[in-house]
This record gives structure tokens, sequence and C-alpha cells, in this order.
């Protein structure tokens, strides 16, 4: 496996670029605030809009895309746009009308929770986590996560980073930012549609990550810092082996490779591959939560799914096999 050549100037966040009402210091992410904790075993935290206090004066108005302040438990841009800070402490910046569409339900953000904190992606999220912190050194920096989910890697990607760095996460599901304003104490959750522009200012991102979600080449391009880069994770070929048929799942493209390339080459030249295999011993309690916290959720019987799961060995022992790539804008090769 190939480690990024990517150096170690690509951390730095540039300066403000207008105006902003309210919010920390221009160009930089404040430090977290004394007092506020996240939750957690015996931690608490604020619901008082604290948690995007370090990534307000990087977040973008949705409407007329000025800067973004927080008064109270109100967002809003010099030109009067407002949007309230709900009581979990994230903020919705959908601009328009948007049905929920495919966006997590609540019970698939469940199901990823218990499957998520019980370990099962921790390697991938290790390494993630490892390279991040390649990239960025000893500098502190934004990293924006998007399709972020509960925040669950994001935060391991800020635990591996500087103690200065902050991160945004942008989801489509409210449910799911709801996990994810809670899962770290550096994220500022924020309700978003990856296919949109971003809710993001220009240059201000020294890593987006994209894992298992929408990629949007051009925004992605745009949020980030001069020397940043994007790391994306994809599941690979004969991800899951024999349960993908056994249950009737969702597969994984044999286009899809070719799909991601073609997307982001206009904007991004890739400039490291590496693949992560980890070995998954799922009981029949993880399998349904792993079917059910996926895109295959929408289309499985969930009467059918655990007739299925009852045929399977207790535990399934299956391949967990996942692409990562480190992209670096056009701009900057």
């Amino acid at each position: 496996m190939r480690s990024p050549r990517t150096g170690r100037s690509a951390w730095p966040v540039p300066g403000d670029r207008a105006p902003v009402p309210a919010g920390p210091a221009p160009g930089r992410a404040a430090l977290p605030r004394g007092g506020r904790a996240w939750s957690g075993p015996g931690r608490t935290r604020r619901d008082d809009g604290g948690v995007l206090q370090d990534v307000i004066d990087h977040l973008a108005c949705p409407v007329c895309r000025d800067g973004l302040g927080l008064a109270e438990r109100t967002v809003r841009c010099p030109n009067g746009h407002a949007f309230d800070v709900a009581r979990q402490g994230y903020v919705s910046l959908l601009a328009g009308s948007r049905g929920a569409g495919t966006a997590d339900t609540p019970e698939m953000v469940a199901a990823r929770e218990r499957f998520l904190a019980a370990g099962h992606y921790a390697p991938l999220a290790a390494r993630v986590a490892g390279l991040a912190a390649e990239l960025a050194g000893d500098a502190p920096g934004l990293v924006v996560d998007a399709g972020a989910g509960t925040g669950y890697l994001l935060a391991r990607v800020l635990d591996a980073l500087a103690p200065d760095a902050a991160g945004i996460a942008l989801d489509i599901s409210k449910h799911a930012i709801r996990r994810a304003a809670r899962a770290h104490p550096r994220i500022g959750a924020v309700v978003a549609d990856v296919w949109r522009p971003l809710p993001v200012r220009d240059g201000r991102a020294a890593l987006v990550t994209n894992v298992f979600a929408p990629r949007n080449g051009p925004e992605f391009a745009r949020v980030l810092a001069p020397g940043g880069a994007l790391l994306v994770v994809t599941p690979g070929p004969g991800h899951l082996g024999g349960l993908v048929d056994a249950l009737g799942l969702l597969s994984v493209d044999q286009e899809k490779e070719r799909r991601l390339a073609a997307s982001l080459s206009r904007f991004f030249t890739i400039i490291t591959e590496v693949t992560e295999e980890i070995s998954l011993t799922l009981d029949h309690d993880a399998v349904e939560a792993m079917v059910r916290m996926g895109p295959s959720a929408h289309h499985v019987d969930p009467a059918a799914l655990r007739r299925r799961i009852g045929d399977l060995p207790d535990p399934s022992v299956v391949p967990g096999l996942f692409r990562i790539t480190i992209w670096k804008p056009n701009r900057g090769i």
C-alpha cells in the first residue's frame, strides 16, 4: 500500500473574504468553548448552538452565498436570511423545498449507530484517520465530510489531527445529523444536500472526505483550500462476499470505479489509491443492522430479510473490501 505523496503543506486555511456579523476571527476555526462537552460516557453537551461556533465563519448562506454568523440560537447572513439552530445543536441550510427522497430514516440511522458502535468498521476508520493525519502533518485545518451520516468517521479523523482542527458534517438526513452534532466537540453539523452547492465558503477546507456518499466534483474543488485534498472511500468488488446474494442485497456496480473517475477527473487528479480489507465477524443482529443501515434497506422486505438471516451461520465471517482514493484539485497539480 502506498502512502499519500502530498508533503505537509496542505493544511493552512485561507483568510476571510467577506464580512461576517458574528463568530470567531476570520480564516481560522475557533477552539472549543470552555464548559462545552459532547455526548458519550459521562458527558453532556449544551444545546445553545455552541457546537456550530467552531465552524460558523466557514459556512455560507444557501440563499445568497454570503458569510454567516451565529447569535444565540440563530444563524444569519448580512442580507437577513436566518436559520434556526435545532435544540440538538445542528442547523439546516437546505435552500428551497426538498423531499426526504432516499435520506436516511430514523430506523436506518439507529441501525448504523448500533453497527458502528460494535466496532465492525473501526479498522477502516483508523485507516482513513491515519491517511488524513499524513496529509495534515501538524498543522490545523478544516475537514468537510460530505455525506457524513452520524459523524462516526469524521470524529475519528478529528481525533487524529491537530487539536484545533475542526470539522463540518454535511448530510441530507436530519436524523443522521442530530447524531453527528453529538459525535465530537469540534464537529459543526449541518443538514445539506451534497448534490447542490455546498453551504461552505470558497477555499476553506484542507480536507474533504466522502465515504459511501454522492460526489459533487465541482463543489468539492471549490471549497478546498490551496494544497487541500479529497479523500473518497467506496466499497470494492467482492464487498460482503456471499451475503449479497444470500440476502438479496444491492451489489457493487462493476462500473462504479469508472464512473467515480469520470465524475471527478474534470476537477481532480488521483494521487494515491489503496485497498483496505478487513474480516467482519457478524452475528445475526449485526447482519440485520448492516443491511438496515444502507441503501438495501429501501429495497429489502423486512420479513424476508429476517428469514434469510435466520438461514445464515451465526456468526458469519465475510470480507469488508474498500477502495480509498486521494485526489488533488487540478489547479494544484
